[in-house]
């Protein structure tokens, strides 16, 4: 089955460790990541701005891309690009208004009114593959390691976006659970990284880092597993300041969910990159016999 894909551009450049281990999984899982043509950044944020439509633009077009291939959904994996993509989306369904104007910006493109679901690779784990679907195609279960799921905010915020319970959200654990691992449940998981603030106070970030690392490990996990490219730089760097800053603290590892789903299906741990990933995960998954 062909799934329309929009990767982005970190996906492209920093996070190949998170595009393609999922490539790569989903095609074991029955499923082809089909990239549409044509495709441009999703302008990085949703604009708030009343009056700053035109920042609407980019992530519709990629919209209207999939439009003209005939699809009806639009899927993604960085959490950036789907609170973009799946925000603007709303925003041309709901408002006739603002939609006639984004659509005017736009001489040469068809006119869009919100035709393409936006999903996250996530759901389609959930709802088109299934949890109990997947964890019978698991060749080696991630056994004893013990993993923190960590949503951050662009997942679960604002609620219209979500693609799980807000308050207590449970789609990563699930995954965590499918593929043999112990998930590990604390209250930071869905706190802010730190996000841009990162470019304007780069300082700032560690003291993010901490207070998220630091309760994910209190609460006995021994990495980190999330979906968003910023989230893992964000968290990386901190770590980096955290080391030199805080004697107690020996770094944790972090990982793509596509990471963790690779390795468990049985994939070449080559297609996960883990030579990008912050921390030392390869340590880790060899002392838990799981690379050898």
């Amino acid at each position: 089955m062909n799934l329309a894909y929009y990767p982005g551009c970190t996906l492209k450049t920093k996070a190949k460790n998170l595009e393609e281990p999922a490539i790569a999984s989903m095609e074991v899982l029955g499923f082809k990541l089909e990239e549409i043509t044509r495709w441009n950044c999703c302008g990085a944020v949703h604009s708030l701005a009343d009056d700053d439509l035109i920042h609407q633009v980019a992530p519709v077009r990629n919209l209207i891309r999939a439009r003209e291939q005939k699809k009806n959904e639009l899927v993604t994996l960085c959490s950036f690009c789907f609170n973009t993509l799946k925000r603007a989306n709303l925003l041309m369904k709901a408002n006739a208004e603002k939609r006639n104007t984004i659509n005017s910006f736009m001489d040469d493109e068809i006119d869009y009114s919100g035709e393409v679901n936006v999903v996250h690779l996530l759901e389609v784990l959930r709802d088109e593959i299934g949890w109990e679907a997947l964890a019978q195609k698991v060749k080696l279960p991630l056994r004893d390691l013990k993993v923190a799921p960590y949503y951050g905010c662009m997942l679960l915020r604002p609620r219209e976006v979500a693609i799980d319970n807000v308050e207590d959200p449970g789609i990563l654990r699930k995954l965590v659970e499918a593929l043999g691992a112990t998930p590990v449940d604390f209250p930071e998981s869905t706190r802010c990284c730190g996000s841009y603030q990162i470019i304007s106070d780069p300082g700032v970030i560690s003291a993010y880092a901490w207070n998220i690392l630091s309760s994910a490990l209190s609460h006995g996990a021994e990495t980190l597993v999330l979906s968003c490219p910023l989230c893992d730089y964000d968290l990386g760097q901190g770590q980096k300041e955290l080391v030199k800053k805080r004697a107690e603290f020996k770094g944790m590892p972090i990982f793509y969910f596509t990471q963790l789903l690779a390795l468990a299906l049985g994939l070449d741990p080559q297609v996960c990159h883990f030579e990008l990933n912050y921390g030392d995960p390869v340590s880790l998954l060899r002392e838990k016999n799981l690379l050898s």
